[in-house]
């Protein structure tokens, strides 16, 4: 992140408002992930990186881990400390992370790690990781298996570009990497309830890409996801199905 992406350095600094209104939380089940996977808990040390306005930080802080959220883009990390009180905040990215040598107990990267998947990065995360510390990777990814989801998305692609997804899979190339062991693997169905305008229409005008777009565009692309909901029959109050894709890996050495 060091070299952030056009599309994560003007929409992410544009759209944080949109971010933290429409993003969905995470489901219950994390919690008993960030334990039993990543072994956190009260004495540990974990570090949210690419934390955005914090949205996962919370579930971090609930483990009773003390924790530093790291996010290089400053109109996002204006809002962590209202979203997350408690947690150290640093400017900084993911390969030259503000940590020194074996800080964290556990980097969590939740919706982020596709942006800075490289082997410089993982290397940075490796010397600010104790050995035998956990590296998690957690996406709520959209269930396009639900016709108007998929109809959804659809009205996204043009836009898109070369901005890195989670959906393109390209981040897996990253592994496997030195000094970590394979990932490991878990998802977990939940649903995002409210009212359509956050839940859809937000959700879909934080998206980097689209957040980085002219006004009369993203008004344009407003107009297509209200559309999709009338013509499929949903009312004000939405459920936006998602499936929580988690992984974990421990580094070795």
């Amino acid at each position: 992140m060091s070299e952030l992406h056009e599309a994560a350095k003007t929409g992410f600094s544009a759209g944080a408002g949109k971010y933290a209104s429409g993003r969905p939380d995470y489901p219950s089940e994390i919690a008993g992930w960030l334990n039993a996977a990543l072994r956190l808990g009260p004495g540990r040390t974990a570090v949210d990186l690419g934390a955005g306005t914090g949205k996962f930080t919370p579930r971090l802080l609930a483990t009773g881990a003390r924790v530093i959220a790291v996010e290089p883009v400053a109109e996002m990390r204006a809002r962590i400390a209202e979203a997350a009180p408690g947690a150290e905040i640093r400017a900084g990215d993911a390969t030259a992370l503000p940590l020194a040598d074996g800080e964290a107990d556990a980097i969590v990267c939740a919706q982020a790690f596709h942006w800075f998947a490289t082997a410089a990065a993982l290397a940075e995360m490796r010397r600010a990781l104790k050995i035998g510390g956990q590296l998690g990777l957690v996406w709520n990814e959209r269930d396009e298996s639900v016709p108007w989801v998929a109809a959804l998305v659809a009205i996204l692609a043009p836009y898109e570009g070369d901005t890195p997804r989670f959906s393109s899979g390209r981040w897996r190339e990253a592994f496997p990497a030195p000094g970590f062991a394979p990932l490991s693997e878990q998802g977990f169905t939940h649903t995002h309830v409210g009212p359509a305008e956050r839940v859809v229409v937000d959700r879909l005008l934080s998206t980097s890409f689209v957040a980085a777009l002219d006004a009369a565009t993203r008004a344009e692309i407003a107009d297509k996801a209200r559309r999709v909901l009338a013509a499929h029959g949903l009312g004000a109050t939405v459920a936006f199905p998602y499936m929580t894709r988690v992984f974990a890996t421990t580094r070795l050495s």
